[in-house]
């Protein structure tokens, strides 16, 4: 996809899958630089590696010859970095355009859904290596094992990538195979309702009529609402092709039975068996042997930001996790129950936009309340999309504590990171398990607690 293109600018290059796509570039040999409105820990590795990086928006970070540039879906058409590509006659690619136009080259397997598309592309891809296929790989998460966290360049015909379903986003990948996690109501500033999101998925699952496989969900209810045309599924429901039959967690491991064999995994939540047993039914498909699946989820400790374990303090599990749905939040919650049993789960949660907030505001209020202890951050606002800030996450406070039982523990408000970070200070002790949740820049306020 690249014949001819020497020269490549990002713009909004910190963000997880663009700064991916900036070091596929960079390892496919190309001239890449950068921007972003700041610097974090991914534009500080990028500029390791070899990517010039300018921090700040400027028509001079524009490099003249500049051939392709490529944006973040949040950096507007009038940003001055774009309206100088376009001067300089530069081709402009959004991100998803631009892993559209990557999938062209490969035999695209697309991880879709509402919920654990990270960790299941991580899996999945894990088993692709194991079992020597080499695929390329993009995940919107950090891999442990891969040298470039977010990208494992390979040589086979396998592209494993994390299709996003905001702003349809994943109707640009052109998939072979499409694996499907669930469907539910969210991103409610770009869709009506979730019809409107199954509607799209169904979009998206056409694509494949004739030519490819959908490796989904059973046990979702708006997934079977579907039409697929080739299909594989995975659930729990006792008419799967791969069926979960039982689950159990001892000792901080969970021992999944399935149709096709035990899977044991490291890593907590019925959420997590799941998607281990879809990456599971994918590889399968694909040729990989159950046992080679096995293995890997086995020895399989998680991404980072997905229920990562970050370390103590004052004798208190710390945890990281990217969870921003109500779903998350409630499964996570579940899964810290499960793997640490009788110990107090403390809560830090920062919800993720103000319309998803408002949106989802009753579904966040039941799921917050499931933690004995709840500081709730101030709402992260997002760049280039919709905030409104008619809801505050002061807002969530006060219902939370109209909750039966809330008179009994702590529920606060935290105008920012600093008065969170005060607030879990003042509220945990020995034994905790302390989530710090949220997809905004909450996990800060988990790596001080642990520094």
């Amino acid at each position: 996809m690249l014949e001819g293109i020497e020269t490549i600018h990002f713009v909004g290059v910190g963000g997880i899958g663009v700064s991916a796509a900036a070091k596929w570039c960079l390892a496919k040999g190309k001239k890449v630089s950068g921007s972003d409105r700041a610097g974090s820990a991914i534009t500080d590795d990028l500029e390791r590696r070899g990517v010039a990086i300018a921090i700040g928006h400027d028509a001079t970070n524009v490099p003249v010859g500049v051939q392709l540039v490529v944006y973040s879906p949040a950096v507007v058409e009038s940003n001055v970095e774009r309206v100088r590509a376009r001067e300089l006659g530069a081709k402009e690619l959004s991100y998803p355009q631009f892993l559209g136009a990557m999938s062209k080259g490969y035999s695209t397997i697309a991880v879709s859904g509402t919920n654990g598309k990270s960790t299941t592309t991580a899996m999945l891809a894990l088993m692709l290596e194991a079992a020597g296929y080499d695929p390329t790989v993009i995940v919107g998460s950090l891999v442990p094992s891969f040298p470039l966290g977010n990208l494992r360049v390979g040589n086979g015909r396998f592209f494993v990538v994390e299709a996003c379903e905001y702003r349809a986003n994943m109707l640009e990948i052109n998939p072979e195979m499409i694996v499907l996690t669930n469907i539910e109501a969210d991103h409610l500033d770009f869709y009506r309702d979730v019809d409107h999101i199954r509607e799209t998925f169904q979009t998206f699952v056409d694509k494949l009529k004739g030519k490819g496989l959908t490796v989904w969900n059973k046990d979702d209810a708006q997934s079977n609402r579907l039409i697929v045309d080739r299909g594989v599924t995975y659930g729990f429901d006792g008419a799967s092709d791969y069926e979960r039959l039982s689950r159990m967690t001892v000792d901080g491991i969970q021992t999944v039975e399935t149709s096709q064999g035990t899977l044991k995994l490291k890593i907590p939540g019925a959420f997590n068996a799941m998607n281990a047993l879809a990456a599971t039914s994918a590889a399968m498909e694909l040729g990989v042997p159950f046992e080679t699946c096995a293995r890997v989820l086995s020895s399989f400790t998680g991404i980072w930001r997905r229920f990562e374990r970050v370390g103590q303090f004052n004798g208190a599990e710390v945890v990281s996790d990217y969870g921003h749905h109500p779903t998350a939040i409630k499964g996570t919650i579940e899964a810290a129950r499960e793997f640490f049993p009788g110990r107090r789960i403390v809560l830090c949660f920062q919800p993720h936009q103000h319309s998803r907030t408002h949106e989802l505001f009753d579904e966040f209020v039941a799921s917050i309340a499931l933690a004995d202890e709840i500081v709730v951050a101030e709402i992260y606002g997002v760049a280039g999309r919709t905030e409104s800030e008619a809801v505050s996450s002061e807002d969530l406070v006060e219902e939370v504590r109209r909750v039966e039982g809330s008179k009994s523990r702590r529920v606060e408000y935290a105008a920012g990171l600093d008065e969170a970070e005060a607030a879990l200070r003042e509220i945990v002790r020995d034994g905790d398990v302390v989530i710090v949740q949220g997809a905004g820049d909450i996990d800060e306020v988990a790596r001080r607690l642990v520094d």
